[in-house]
């Protein structure tokens, strides 16, 4: 690589770096805890102990009360409200029902009850408030909405493009040492450069992974505009036109689900959306079926079903864009591998906490000599780094 090149690199991985940085340590500190969110809330007592394991609450027969009750019981709790979702738990007879003020209310006015399909029982309304739900608030969008989220992908752009340019100039500036080297006897300077350096490669890939797949994450509003406006659009031609359906006139929630399961015999549903919300249109139950594989259960396929009627009008895939975002989610914070996963994500998370902070600490702490020292040194290899 030319000097030119060497300089033109070093700029981009210095300037990226400087931006991000300070942004990706916060994402980083607040991540942590976020990968054990399940496990810390079942210390706390936070999370719901009704239910046999093994029974799925979107399944059918003996023992588990129609989904039509489910819901009475539901809005009987909140009167003058309508539903908007209704989720399923997979291992276990719970369900959540969300119900607003309006088919489009937005998620502050939303309330979020639980409860077990056995009993009928609640387990009370579920509450967004705690230490959790500040760190994914905090994690997700900075209490931004959307231009927060917006925010941090860019953020996260950033971070892959200080990635990239970090391996480019790695190659030239070790040509001289073995890999893995630390100059512990050097100045303490050069033996942060060398762990920033050699725990940089080590975390390379999932670095990139995670930086990446959170980008994803922060464009998850704009995805779902576009799956609205494309292939849920298309899916519900035929009601182009039509007023949308009241909440009076929403038939059963058992015959929508029936029929849904029927056209896709082999998935599970995950949760149904309501007529007039952003996952459904002004006419139909949406019902989001997973698949049964460790693969396949992240990839939803909607059945829309005329809420009225109960017949079904369309069933198909989501668009590759959507299933990118499906994925994306679950392989952020490592949770679809179970307590194996989620340690080594935590693990690589601590290392990459301690390359961004000692790539801090290499910039505040940088020697006189400007640009020019700095593209010397990679040029010679770093057995010439001076002390």
């Amino acid at each position: 690589m030319t000097r030119g090149g060497i300089r033109a690199w070093f700029l981009v991985h210095k300037w990226s770096s400087i931006i991000c940085t300070a942004f990706l340590l916060m994402l980083c500190v607040t991540g942590l805890p976020l990968i054990f969110h399940s496990e810390i809330d079942t210390l706390t007592g936070d999370a719901p102990t009704v239910g046999t394991v093994g029974i799925a609450s979107s399944g059918t027969g003996p023992g588990l009360l129609p989904l039509d009750t489910m819901l009475a019981r539901a809005l009987a709790r909140r009167p003058g409200e309508v539903p908007l979702f209704m989720a399923f738990d997979n291992d276990r007879p719970l369900l959540t029902v969300t119900t607003g003020p309006s088919p489009d209310a937005p998620s502050a006015a939303m309330t979020l009850q639980m409860f077990d399909r056995t009993t009928g029982e609640t387990a009370g309304a579920v509450v967004d408030s705690g230490v959790m739900h500040f760190l994914l608030e905090l994690h997700t969008d900075m209490f931004l909405g959307l231009p927060g989220m917006l925010f941090l992908g860019a953020m996260g752009l950033l971070f892959c493009v200080a990635i990239v340019s970090g391996v480019v100039l790695y190659a030239p500036f070790m040509r001289r040492l073995d890999f893995g080297t630390i100059r512990s006897r050097r100045s303490r300077r050069v033996g942060w450069l060398d762990y920033h350096n050699l725990l940089g490669v080590v975390v390379l890939a999932w670095a990139l992974v995670v930086g990446l797949t959170g980008v994803i994450n922060t464009l998850a509003t704009p995805i779902i505009q576009l799956w609205q406006r494309g292939e849920l659009a298309t899916m519900t031609a035929a009601y182009a036109g039509r007023p949308a359906l009241p909440p009076q006139r929403y038939g059963s929630l058992d015959r929508a689900m029936a029929a849904a399961r029927a056209a896709r015999p082999d998935s599970t549903p995950q949760f149904i959306a309501f007529p007039g919300g952003a996952f459904s249109s002004g006419h139909h139950y949406a019902v989001f079926l997973q698949g049964s594989t460790p693969l396949t259960e992240r990839m939803l396929t909607p059945a829309l079903v005329d809420a009225e009627t109960g017949v079904l009008t369309d069933v198909r895939p989501m668009p590759w864009y959507a299933q990118a975002l499906l994925i994306s989610q679950p392989l952020h914070f490592g949770d679809y591998g179970g307590l194996p996963m989620k340690l080594l994500w935590a693990a690589l998370d601590l290392l990459t906490i301690i390359v961004l902070g000692s790539g801090l600490y290499l910039w505040l702490g940088r020697r006189r000599g400007g640009t020019g020292a700095r593209v010397a040194e990679i040029e010679t290899g770093a057995a010439g780094v001076p002390t």
